[in-house]
């Protein structure tokens, strides 16, 4: 350990009955150092970060923190001696003040009273860190946008004076814009002397704001080092402990006949009068801000969400507006939100897969459960998803496994449209290409697909048309190789 170090864990191991989801992982934080810690889901992150948190206690290792032994019997035990954690879920009381909600559980007292003015001064105090004079003391949390809530996390680790802090995948729920503002405060962090440890699946991300790098792979480490002079295609082959050609593999495929027709579709409030044609074996990806209607757009043409005026066509045949009827005539979504919307969490694998179509098994109002099984592990073997068997519950997969399944129900109920919306979100880099190259084979069968992503790299990378939209409006569509994430972001911020 050098003088410099804030954090080490040294030969952590942890088991859960007959998993070993740690062996032997060491981790070094420096003060002024972003770490990039990186991995695909199921290597083991957060587990480690766990055991960082004092929420599990390792089987074997040791911790030390700030040159001190560490141990902590339990997550505030953690917090007290300065470790500090950010999740992607934040954990805040909407209903009290960023002030509160900052000092929760930590107010300073005297003789049981709380002392109102050295609360306020230290709040004062890591809001001046923070540098947002956007964010008052006094708002109630529930008034404040995503970013500036997540900006109240962070600003409650500073104020119990944790000097290490963790950043569990931050802004997976931020704009562009607020993305670059939560840069600015890790950057400031790190020149202040804090150790950071940044948890994200975005390459492009972590270039941007870390310095050094580890990843973990089946609960082991498997690499670290600087940033600088390691390519992102050496990082990936760690994750995945095989060489990655390219990020974004592509399968060739050839556009053909127009399959889906949107005309002027209008909604509640979103789309606004919209027209869009795909075609058999094409992708077509959207791009826009957060609240520009992408997500609405796909609800209307599926009739999730009420359609106030146009048509939807598919082969040139109008289908009315019901979601039945959509399905019938071809078309599958695949929900932003698979967790709440797009799969039942407590059900199993083959019941998730194949709700939208159990005819095939049916017989006499009874289902033929073993001949599912047969189809569902068809299923399975294709999309590789990794589970102990069909009946596993679909909350026990990784984020990345449960996107597959929830990709082949919609394939498995035989739909030549595919509604994609944000299907790889908070998954690691071989899932997506795996699921890139998924979308290449499907197109190259002749099937559609509508690809909406905030990830402007894989849009460009992955589509053969992309589209910006704006206020519930497609503003310009254009063949992929025209764009670049600039001349994108030009058209989906202009009034």
């Amino acid at each position: 350990m050098t003088n410099s170090d804030l954090l080490t864990m040294s030969n952590i191991s942890k088991r859960f009955g007959a998993t070993q989801a740690l062996q032997g992982v060491s981790l070094t934080v420096r003060a002024g150092q972003v770490l990039a810690l990186i991995g695909e889901n199921g290597a083991g992150k957060s587990t480690l970060m766990k055991v960082l948190s004092g929420a599990h206690s390792p089987d074997s290792g040791q911790m030390s923190l700030n040159g001190r032994p560490y141990a902590p019997q339990g997550p505030h035990d953690a917090r007290l001696a300065g470790v500090g954690m950010i999740y992607q879920e934040l954990n805040l009381a909407p209903d009290l003040s960023v002030e509160d909600n900052i000092m929760l559980g930590q107010e300073p007292h005297w003789w049981g009273f709380r002392n109102r003015r050295q609360q306020r001064d230290q709040v004062r105090r890591v809001l001046d860190l923070l540098g947002h004079p956007d964010l008052r003391p006094e708002t109630p949390v529930r008034d404040l946008s995503i970013a500036l809530q997540q900006l109240v996390e962070i600003a409650r680790a500073l104020a119990s004076d944790s000097r290490v802090l963790v950043f569990d995948e931050p802004t997976s729920s931020l704009t562009r814009h607020d993305v670059e503002r939560l840069f600015v405060v890790i950057r400031k962090l790190r020149d202040a002397g804090y150790g950071i440890v940044y948890i994200s699946h975005f390459l492009e991300e972590i270039r941007q704001v870390c310095d050094a790098y580890a990843v973990l792979r089946d609960g082991q480490s498997v690499g670290q080092g600087d940033l600088a002079g390691t390519t992102d295609t050496e990082i990936v082959s760690l994750m995945v402990g095989r060489g990655v050609a390219e990020l974004f593999p592509t399968v060739a495929h050839t556009p053909g006949d127009t399959l889906l027709s949107i005309s002027n579709l209008g909604g509640e409030r979103f789309p606004q009068g919209l027209s869009l044609d795909l075609r058999r074996g094409e992708i077509v990806g959207l791009a826009g801000l957060i609240g520009a209607g992408r997500t609405e757009l796909l609800r209307c043409v599926y009739a999730l969400d009420a359609v106030k005026n146009g048509s939807v066509k598919v082969a040139q045949v109008s289908i009315r507006h019901s979601t039945r009827s959509r399905m019938r005539a071809g078309l599958g979504l695949v929900s932003e939100d698979r967790k709440t919307e797009g799969l039942a969490q407590t059900r199993s694998i083959a019941d998730n897969l194949t709700y939208s179509r159990l005819q095939p098994y049916a017989r006499g109002g009874w289902l033929r459960l073993g001949r599912r099984r047969i189809e569902v592990v068809r299923w399975m073997q294709r999309l590789q998803v990794k589970a102990q068997s069909p009946e596993q519950t679909i909350g026990e997969l990784s984020g990345g496994n449960q996107q597959k399944v929830a990709i082949a129900r919609v394939l498995h109920q035989q739909a030549d449209v595919l509604l994609l919306d944000e299907p790889t979100r908070g998954i690691d880099v071989g899932t997506k290409a795996e699921i890139y190259r998924l979308m290449g084979e499907l197109a190259a069968e002749g099937k559609a697909i509508l690809f909406v992503s905030s990830y402007l790299t894989e849009l460009l990378a992955v589509c053969d048309r992309v589209g910006v939209m704006a206020g519930g409006r497609l503003r310009a569509i254009r063949p992929a190789r025209e764009w670049t994430e600039e001349s994108v972001m030009s058209i989906a911020v202009a009034k």
